[in-house]
């Protein structure tokens, strides 16, 4: 009788998610963050230096469109700061969002030919996006010396040291959501079309170019619907730890028990579909 070292095969219960098992494989989690960083702008000619160039662009088009025709409001904060500390963080989320929704239809040959425990995929994805985030945060940290410089009035103060916990929220709602996506999109691929329009037409429901305040003043009926998305609490209580505006706690709240439940739910459907995916991708 030979003796097995390793046994593959399905998981029998929705719960069975193998955790230990990620934290085995962690060196390929490495590996795997390696090459998503690596192979982004392999061929590119500008290579990294697009990490600071995308949000530049992109601020000067919000301060553009937003402050300077729209005339919205910024709550008093630069309008360069305002728009670039929101435009970071929601790069984070909808490129971990967008990158971790085709997990399954992106991966399907190395899925087929090798085993490891797939969560370790996605992982990888939110761990090499958080790489392009702290690049881009350094941009705006420089940014904001300059305009300190300037003599625009800046303070770090106590509640910097909340910001991991609001690009955590960010991460852990964007892989939830992101895996849910991918598991669908294994038999629904139009949902991979529509992701598309969807991350666009959510950055505009995530205050993340107008404060939330201006809607609250303004615009009542459409607040009382924007409050329910954990993303623009999230992105605005960021911008005012930054930019030192007033930070409210308990705001908090509800986009983590979102997150939490987006990532149960996201989790145990990665964890059914994975178990016949190849049949169907």
């Amino acid at each position: 009788m030979e003796n097995w070292t390793e046994e593959i095969k399905p998981t029998t219960s929705l719960l069975d998610l193998k955790l230990k098992e990620v934290w085995r494989y962690r060196d390929l989690l490495v590996l795997f963050v390696k090459r998503d960083f690596i192979a982004k702008y392999k061929q590119t000619i500008m290579g990294p230096l697009w990490h600071f160039i995308q949000p530049i662009l992109s601020t000067m088009i919000s301060v553009l469109l937003f402050n300077v025709v729209a005339k919205i409001s910024t709550n008093g904060y630069n309008p360069v700061l305002f728009q670039m500390s929101g435009i970071i963080l929601w790069n984070y989320f909808s490129t971990s969002l967008v990158a971790c929704s085709s997990v399954f239809t992106s991966n399907a040959s190395i899925f087929g030919k090798v085993y490891f425990p797939r969560l370790v995929m996605p992982l990888s994805i939110i761990l090499s996006t958080i790489i392009q985030f702290l690049i881009q945060f350094i941009l705006l940290v420089l940014v904001m010396s300059y305009y300190s410089f300037k003599g625009y009035p800046l303070t770090i103060n106590v509640y910097w040291i909340l910001i991991p916990l609001y690009i955590f929220i960010m991460a852990g709602i964007g892989l939830g959501a992101g895996i849910i996506i991918s598991s669908l999109t294994t038999k629904y691929r139009d949902l991979a079309i529509l992701l598309t329009f969807g991350v666009q037409l959510l950055m505009y429901a995530s205050a993340v170019n107008y404060p939330l305040s201006v809607l609250e003043n303004n615009n009542v009926q459409l607040y009382a619907i924007l409050k329910w998305n954990p993303l623009a609490a999230v992105i605005d209580g960021f911008r005012n730890i930054l930019l030192g505006g007033h930070v409210q706690l308990h705001e908090l709240v509800y986009p983590f028990v979102f997150m939490l439940l987006v990532l149960l739910i996201g989790t145990l459907y990665f964890n059914k579909v994975e178990r016949s995916f190849m049949d169907t991708v």
